[in-house]
């Protein structure tokens, strides 16, 4: 995938979350988003952007989410390991 494109497309999510009054709620919420709507190699790629510096134009707000939530957005790791899901509708 073009990396300008995922930087664009985290980046119009970050736009989104950023309007939540509470910014450690809109880091969490950028980064559920990561981890329940972009398929693993999007998430592997925009997080190797990144941490070689490619990932030009990022906003704040979604750079501190993939940094704070690495761990969690990593491919791979075990559902268990990424943290807490929202419960499915009427389940609650």
């Amino acid at each position: 995938m073009d990396p300008d494109n995922l930087v664009e497309m985290a980046n119009r999510i970050g736009e989104f979350f950023a309007a939540q009054p509470d910014r450690a709620e809109a880091i969490e919420a950028v980064a559920t988003h990561l981890c329940k709507f972009w398929a693993p190699r999007m998430r592997r790629q925009l997080l190797v952007q990144l941490e070689r510096g490619e990932a030009e134009g990022l906003s704040e707000l979604v750079r501190e989410a993939l940094s704070r939530h690495r761990a969690r957005l990593e491919p791979g790791r075990a559902a268990w390991q990424r943290g807490p899901r929202a419960p499915a509708a009427g389940t609650a």
